[in-house]
C-alpha cells in the first residue's frame, strides 16, 4: 500500500488577494460600527430628531416671509382712500391695524407693541386727487429686522397700488402704459418653509456626519475598544473607511426618509429634481464630512474638546456656504476662498436638484469638485489617523 503523500507546505497555501481581504475587513468593521451606533441610544435619538422634528420646527419657526405683523394707525384724514389702504393690509401678512391717538405712538413703539405705525395726515385724500403728493409717515421698529424689511416693501407696494386704483376711479388720470408682470420660478407660492426646511436638512447632514464620525472614534478610545482594533490584522485605512461607510449609510438613510416623509409629505414641498441624484451627491459629500469628523476626533482628547473644535470649524463652514447668505453678498476674496469648501459645492448642487430640477448634466462639475476635495481631505485625515494610532500603541 502506497504511503500517503505529505501535506503541502504552509507556504504553498494561497492566501486570498489583498483587495478581497481589504473588502472583507471593511465589511466586518462596518458591521461593528453599526452595532456600536445602535447601542448608543443617545446618538440614535439625536439622529432621529435631526431628520424629523428639528426640520419641522425650523421650517415653521424660521419664517422668511411676512407673517402677522402688528400695525398701528393714526388716521387724521379718515377718508375713503386711507380706509382702502388699511383694508388692503390683510392677514396672514398683517394683523388688523389698531387705531391710535397721536400721543399713543411713542409709548407704543417704546413698548414694542407694533412693528409698523402709519400716520395719515389731514386732507390726505384731497391732496392726492389734487396732485399735491402728500407725505405719509411710516414708523418701523427695526429690531424685528426680517419683518421690518419685508413689511416696508409690502406696505409701499400696497400704498402705490391703492392710490393708483383710487386716482383712476375718481379722476381723469391715465393709467401707466407699462405694466410689470411678475412670474415666480421654482416656488410659485413663495413658501419660506420649503426653503428653511431644505436648508435645515442640508445643515443637519453636515453637522451629523461630522459628529457621528468623530464621536465614533472618541467612543472607541473611551471604551477601550481601540486597543482591540490595534492588535487585529487590519490597516488604518480599513478602520477609517469603515467608519465613513457606516456613519455615511446612517446619514443617507435619514436624508432619504426626511426628504420623502418630512419635506414632501409633511411640508407639502414639491421636489423638482431626482431624489436618487441628490443622495448620490450627498454620498460624495459625506466622504469629506466624515473624514473631517475623524480628523477632529484625532485632535480632541474627549467629547467636550471635540465639541469645541466642532463649533470652531463646522458652524463657520455652514454659515459661509451660501445657504443662508448668498455668496454674491460676501467680499470678493471670501467668495473665492469658499469655492474651495465642499460645503459650498454641496449647497449649490442640493439647491439646484431639489429646487430647480437640475440633472446630472448640470451638477456634474460640482459633484466632481466635491469628490476631488473629499479624496484630498481623506488622504490628509488618513495621514493624521495613522499618526494617532501609532501614538496609541
Amino acid at each position: 500500500m502506497a504511503a500517503p503523500s505529505p501535506p503541502p507546505h504552509q507556504s504553498a497555501i494561497k492566501s486570498p488577494p489583498r483587495w478581497l481581504a481589504f473588502l472583507g475587513n471593511v465589511r466586518e468593521l462596518v458591521v461593528k460600527e453599526l452595532i456600536s451606533l445602535w447601542r448608543d441610544r443617545s446618538l440614535l435619538v439625536l439622529v432621529a430628531y435631526a431628520f424629523t422634528l428639528a426640520i419641522v420646527l425650523q421650517a415653521n419657526g424660521m419664517k422668511h416671509d411676512l407673517n402677522r405683523a402688528t400695525v398701528g394707525v393714526v388716521d387724521e384724514d379718515n377718508s375713503a382712500l386711507s380706509n382702502a389702504i388699511l383694508d388692503a393690509l390683510l392677514p396672514p401678512r398683517f394683523q388688523r391695524p389698531v387705531p391710535l391717538a397721536p400721543q399713543q405712538v411713542d409709548p407704543a413703539m417704546d413698548a414694542a407693541r407694533y412693528t409698523f405705525v402709519i400716520n395719515f395726515p389731514p386732507d390726505f385724500q384731497s391732496d392726492v386727487l389734487a396732485g399735491r403728493a402728500p407725505s405719509v409717515q411710516l414708523l418701523i421698529d427695526a429690531t424685528s429686522l426680517m419683518q421690518a424689511g419685508l413689511g416696508a416693501n409690502d406696505i409701499s407696494a400696497i400704498f402705490q397700488e391703492e392710490v393708483n386704483r383710487f386716482v383712476l376711479r375718481h379722476s381723469e388720470g391715465v393709467a401707466s402704459p407699462v405694466e410689470l408682470q411678475v412670474r415666480v420660478a421654482f416656488n410659485q407660492g413663495l413658501e419660506s418653509s420649503w426653503f428653511t426646511g431644505t436648508m435645515g436638512l442640508i445643515t443637519n447632514i453636515t453637522m451629523l456626519s461630522v459628529l457621528l464620525a468623530g464621536a465614533a472614534l472618541i467612543r472607541e478610545r473611551e471604551h477601550g475598544t481601540l486597543e482591540h482594533l490595534l492588535v487585529l490584522p487590519v490597516h488604518p485605512s480599513e478602520i477609517m473607511l469603515a467608519k465613513i461607510l457606516a456613519n455615511g449609510a446612517v446619514i443617507l438613510a435619514g436624508s432619504a426618509f426626511s426628504i420623502v416623509a418630512v419635506l414632501k409629505w409633511g411640508l407639502g414641498m414639491g421636489i423638482a429634481g431626482s431624489i436618487p441624484l441628490f443622495l448620490a451627491g450627498t454620498a460624495l459629500y459625506l466622504f469629506f464630512t466624515a473624514s473631517l469628523g475623524i480628523f477632529l476626533g484625532t485632535l480632541a482628547g474627549s467629547m467636550p474638546q471635540f465639541g469645541l473644535l466642532f463649533f470652531l470649524t463646522v458652524l463657520p463652514m455652514n454659515m459661509l456656504s451660501g445657504g443662508f447668505t448668498p455668496l454674491e453678498s460676501m467680499p470678493q476674496w471670501l467668495q473665492v476662498v469658499m469655492q474651495a469648501s465642499p460645503s459650498t459645492q454641496f449647497v449649490a448642487f442640493a439647491q439646484a436638484i431639489l429646487y430647480r430640477g437640475a440633472g446630472i448634466e448640470t451638477v456634474w462639475p460640482r459633484f466632481a469638485a466635491t469628490f476631488g476635495m473629499g479624496v484630498l481631505f481623506f488622504a490628509v485625515a488618513l495621514a493624521r489617523f495613522r499618526v494617532f494610532l501609532a501614538a496609541q500603541q
